[in-house]
């Protein structure tokens, strides 16, 4: 005890009705942790029993110990607390040996802990009608954080609120959907505008339909003036990376179109989706339906190619990559190409589809080139994290451009699915119910994972909406789109796997998932569908929402739960485009070369912007009797027609051989997928 009481330095007090905790620290550590009883004597009040703490044990100590403990103390404290007539009380002890106190305000759970914590104005932390110290906020924040399984990113986000806010219950009503938006806003992106040179359509050398089409502007947009300032109309190939809304299609169309009308080659735009390419088609042909021909060229068969609507002689060809990757592997006379637009060329970055867009590069190229075009090349996207780097590999010259039109706030709230319909409904009816600066009311798109969940969030809105996937036909989608162009709808509710092809005028975009599918979406796709939030015609700001399920998953593959990817999306640098390639992807892309370009295949390989092990994949095709020499076999034909995979074919080969019945294949192939 000697050695404890020579090295005092805070003593505290806590407690009333004649007990109290008592607590001795030094340099920030506890020495101490008793119990102290006084007795009323005709002194005033005295020590009486005196217990020291040790783990669940109390050992009893002479009252005159703690009386020279208090004497050799720098200081005394007594806890705000503390009942005034037990403050009244020690003050009268202490100075009955002419010791004095002050009064502290504490944290009242650790006072009854035997922990001292003062309080301070800046630590203090707001709890029901008390306050306490941030250490045990947190630890009632993380019972609340266990109870809803929140993961590591969650729960440092709220431990930041926690402090800069000040109270206990507003950051814990977070966890169930709660929208104050002082809390839910995780940052805004600010509006940036890089000072451009504008380029004057007016003096823009194009063709005169074009020219007489650009003149309800002015002048063209900074993207759009940069690309054209830098050789667009010269037939420099580019890549052109902005951000959504900042008008990079019609960079593409001032290469093609200008190429079109003045004779020189058709235009060929391809996306990666059936339901954007319908858009475009339609959008081309509203455009310059009237002098050029316009067609589609989706690649929906695998099966049977019969034509329909597909015109290769057309002036324009909008298609998908598949469709165009299909004619190239069947031979289809495509004609004399004068300038090809890659449109989400960061597609090339995806697991499943990159190495296809890789290829399809790759033989149109060669197709080009042995027609003896000169075919200009334009790349078009939001988002690549290496985009000087994808620019040399594509032999094109970068237009990069970082503008921002209107700023964007980003708020996150917690809410499982039961509870995120509710949310949603508030969020679409504050958003409907304001109106922008320029007169436009605010509107959503809610990006979900399936196509039933985009039903169900639509059907429990109180305000006009309408579920919009690529389940709908084309004129259900087309009335869709013009009823959000009017003003009719509040919201539309959409899949996450058609955000490349959305292109509603909101205000607001929430994510009602984290998911494509069973897949978490990933930094490129995120951003690109954040970015659909706020129009510079329309809105004066753009709001994102995240409503994150707690340790929710939507597949038992998904290692990360979806509070996790929240953060990690939220914070997370754009990732490089790179096209990789396994044994599979390989195998596919030099049998699909060698169909289209025959001994030529190795040099169709070695241009691909992914690496492509050459040499093993065409012992594989050889050993699978894919190819003959540098001819693909008939079986081998039949593969790169359909773009079926070599595990693919030999499963369906082995099934027909058995007998079993084409739906018996198909479902076969179907519960591979699955378990794959």
């Amino acid at each position: 005890m000697s050695k404890q009481v020579a090295e005092v330095g805070t003593l505290f007090l806590h407690g009333g009705d004649g007990e109290y905790a008592v607590v001795v620290r030094r340099d920030g550590e506890r020495l101490l942790h008793g119990r102290l009883d006084l007795k009323e004597t005709d002194a005033g009040p005295r020590p009486g029993r005196f217990r020291i703490k040790d783990g669940d044990d109390e050992i009893p100590r002479r009252p005159e110990q703690f009386v020279e403990m208090a004497r050799r103390a720098s200081r005394i404290r007594i806890s705000e607390q503390t009942p005034r007539a037990g403050r009244e009380e020690i003050e009268a002890m202490l100075a009955g040996y002419q010791l004095d106190a002050k009064q502290v305000r504490t944290c009242r759970v650790c006072a009854g802990k035997g922990r001292y914590s003062p309080l301070t104005s800046e630590t203090a932390i707001k709890a029901d009608d008390e306050y306490i110290c941030p250490d045990c906020a947190k630890r009632e924040l993380e019972r609340e954080a266990n109870y809803r399984g929140l993961r590591s990113g969650a729960r440092g986000r709220l431990e930041e609120l926690l402090l800069e806010v000040g109270d206990l219950e507003r950051v814990a009503n977070l966890l169930s959907g709660q929208l104050d938006p002082d809390l839910t806003k995780f940052d805004e992106i600010s509006a940036t505008t890089d000072e451009i040179d504008l380029v004057s359509t007016r003096d823009l050398d194009v063709h005169g339909e074009l020219k007489s089409r650009l003149q309800a502007f002015d002048e063209l947009l900074p993207v759009q003036s940069l690309a054209v300032r830098n050789g667009l109309l010269e037939g420099r190939d580019q890549l052109v990376v902005s951000a959504t809304a900042t008008g990079k299609t019609l960079v593409g169309e001032l290469a093609g179109i200008d190429r079109a009308l003045k004779g020189e080659g058709k235009m060929l735009f391809l996306v990666p989706l059936v339901a954007l390419a319908n858009q475009k088609h339609e959008d081309f042909e509203a455009d310059y339906g009237d002098v050029l021909d316009v067609t589609i060229r989706v690649g929906a068969s695998r099966i049977r190619d019969d034509g329909n609507r597909f015109d290769p002689d057309a002036d324009v060809i909008v298609g998908t990559y598949e469709g165009i990757d299909h004619a190239l592997r069947t031979g289809k006379d495509l004609g004399d190409i004068g300038s090809v637009v890659i449109d989400e060329v960061h597609t090339l970055g995806e697991e499943e589809r990159g190495h296809r867009l890789d290829g399809l590069v790759s033989r149109l190229k060669h197709y080009c080139e042995t027609a003896g075009s000169d075919t200009q090349w334009v790349y078009l996207s939001a988002t690549v994290g290496n985009a000087p780097e994808l620019a040399g590999q594509l032999d094109a010259q970068l237009i990069e451009f970082e503008e921002r039109p209107v700023p964007i706030e980003r708020h996150v709230t917690f809410a499982d699915g039961s509870e995120k319909v509710d949310i949603e409904n508030k969020l679409v009816r504050r958003a409907f119910d304001a109106k922008s600066s320029k007169g436009y009311r605010g509107q959503t798109i809610v990006f979900t994972n399936s196509r039933r969940r985009c039903h169900e969030i639509s059907r429990r809105l109180d305000y006009e909406s309408a579920p919009y996937h690529a389940g709908l036909d084309y004129g259900q989608r087309k009335r869709v789109e013009r009823q959000f162009g009017e003003q009719e709808l509040a919201a539309v509710v959409t899949t996450a796997a058609l955000a490349a092809g959305v292109d509603f005028p909101a205000s607001q975009v929430i994510f009602d998932s984290l998911a494509m599918g069973i897949e978490w979406l990933n930094v490129q796709e995120f951003e690109q569908m954040l970015g659909r939030a706020g129009r510079p015609d329309y809105h004066d700001q753009g709001t994102v929402y995240l409503l994150v399920d707690p340790d929710g998953t939507y597949h038992n593959s998904m290692e990360m739960s979806e509070d996790e990817v929240a953060f990690k999306l939220l914070k997370g640098e754009m990732e490089p485009v790179i096209t990789g390639y396994d044994e599979t992807a390989a195998i596919e892309e030099t049998l699909a070369n060698i169909t289209v370009a025959g001994r030529k295949a190795k040099r169709l390989n070695d241009r691909m912007v992914g690496e492509v092990p050459t040499k093993h994949a065409l012992g594989k095709l050889i050993e699978y009797e894919f190819i003959d020499g540098f001819e693909p076999t008939p079986l081998g034909r039949a593969i790169t027609e359909h773009f079926l995979e070599p595990s693919e074919a030999f499963f369906m080969l082995d099934a027909i051989r058995s007998g079993e019945s084409p739906d018996e294949i198909v479902a076969g192939i179907e519960l591979r997928d699955e378990d794959r």
